[in-house]
């Protein structure tokens, strides 16, 4: 028997998945999509959806979602002084117009490769990510504007492509090859989300306009009525999270974001 948007396991897990991807954002200074997207993904297919279909839904919703709690958790990191502006304003931007074409990119994908690609990116990060220190004493965070610029593309393109807002590339990003510590890699990360998601939302809206077999109430390949379901909770635990995220030693922070990433990376590839 198919699910209903109206079954309560339907709302329900949608929901809980809003609350915890919002707790992540604001501790890891990460969208959650990559949380998010894989949820949605099973459910849409549980109400008969095409599961191409299902797919580009999901990350588009996860996308729009992740805008409204990038706003909420870069104001907080903003108060603790842990957003660097100049390297989040260069970034974003080239990651905006870059997240577009991700979006555009992902609309022509099936499924399986989509969903691959999401996995084996995730992992990859969170490797790079589990062998960098949190806590940068000793290197200068770098200043040339063209490794900005590099890094933004490299995140906004796959923000668009797998429906993140981009921390979970971003971070590794800042860490490996902008030389950030942690704090000011996370606070960073949710300032270029509001450009990546922005972008990547704006991209799968016109690339799924008018598609055929998508859900009552979808706007190109964004769901209205999921994105409420995880937008309202998300918002009132973003705010939590970021507190908590001023909170915790760096280093737990960081094993934290790599478990999680390994998890839900293997998910998606179908190891578990």
């Amino acid at each position: 028997m198919e699910m209903t948007p109206t079954d309560p396991l339907y709302l329900g897990v949608l929901i809980f998945t809003g609350a915890f991807a919002g707790i992540i954002s604001g501790l890891l200074g990460i969208g959650g999509g990559f949380i998010m997207s894989p949820v949605q993904y099973w459910l849409l297919q549980e109400t008969g959806m095409d599961p191409d279909l299902a797919l580009r839904a999901a990350l588009g919703t996860s996308l729009f979602v992740i805008l409204i709690n990038a706003i909420i958790v870069t104001h907080k990191y903003h108060k603790k002084q842990a957003v660097l502006w100049k390297p989040a304003l260069i970034m974003g931007v080239s990651g905006l117009i870059s997240s577009f074409g991700g979006a555009a990119v992902a609309s022509y994908l099936p499924a399986s490769t989509l969903s691959t690609i999401f996995g084996v990116v995730i992992i990859l990060g969170a490797l790079k990510t589990y062998t960098t220190s949190a806590v940068k004493e000793k290197e200068k965070i770098r200043t040339n504007p063209v490794f900005y610029i590099f890094g933004g593309i490299l995140i906004g393109f796959f923000s668009g492509l797998l429906g993140i807002g981009g921390g979970v590339v971003g971070i590794p990003v800042m860490l490996i090859l902008l030389h950030f510590d942690m704090r000011k890699a996370v606070g960073t990360s949710a300032a270029i989300m509001l450009f990546t998601s922005f972008g990547g939302s704006v991209g799968y809206i016109i690339n799924g306009w008018g598609q055929a077999g998508l859900p009552p109430y979808s706007l190109g390949y964004i769901n209205l009525l999921n994105w409420i379901l995880l937008v309202v909770p998300g918002l009132l635990a973003a705010r939590t999270g970021a507190e908590i995220g001023h909170l915790v030693n760096p280093e737990y922070l960081k094993h934290f974001f790599v478990l999680l990433m390994v998890y839900v990376g293997l998910e998606m590839i179908g190891v578990i």
